[in-house]
């Protein structure tokens, strides 16, 4: 009785742990030495990091990411809106030197097209695939039977089967 208390207690220590972990997480991607003083600012640079692909992990905005990559981009985002820029010219000047890929969302544009329009390709292919195997499944006509010969030739292997 008391080892399974035990165990449930180490359990829920441990949930406990991975909880505050994942938590401090994300925190801990800015760095305090990035953070503006001025929290207009600072509220602007971090809606315009959400927007923006960390192109080391490539699957995390740079503001939730630690690589050194996405803290240079955090960097330049703030001294960016330090300089006088609006939050489209930021975005721009990034995308300028590291192209459409650094936003978490491209635009529909020509270089674009296959990213956004793949996997609705992919669907309507795979859809297809199905469609064509279901009536394929269903054209299969089922077996009348076996001829004469057929008989014969099996009556004849299971008869030396049980022969044998």
């Amino acid at each position: 009785m008391e080892y399974i208390g035990m165990n449930r207690l180490i359990a829920t220590f441990i949930l406990g742990l991975l909880a505050a972990s994942i938590s401090i997480g994300d925190a801990i991607a800015v760095n305090p030495d990035e953070v503006l003083d001025n929290p207009v600012l600072e509220d602007r640079a971090r809606v315009i990091s959400q927007k923006l692909r960390c192109l080391v992990c490539q699957n995390q905005s740079i503001d939730d990411s630690d690589a050194d990559l996405a803290r240079d981009l955090r960097i330049i985002v703030r001294q960016r809106l330090v300089a006088g820029d609006d939050n489209e010219q930021v975005i721009q000047y990034i995308v300028d030197r590291y192209g459409d890929y650094v936003l978490l969302e491209p635009p529909f544009k020509g270089t674009t097209y296959v990213l956004w329009l793949a996997p609705a390709a992919l669907l309507v292919i795979a859809g297809a695939g199905l469609l064509i195997a279901a009536r394929r499944r269903r054209d299969v006509t089922p077996e009348q039977g076996l001829d004469e010969d057929e008989k014969h030739r099996l009556a004849q292997l299971l008869g030396d089967g049980k022969e044998g």
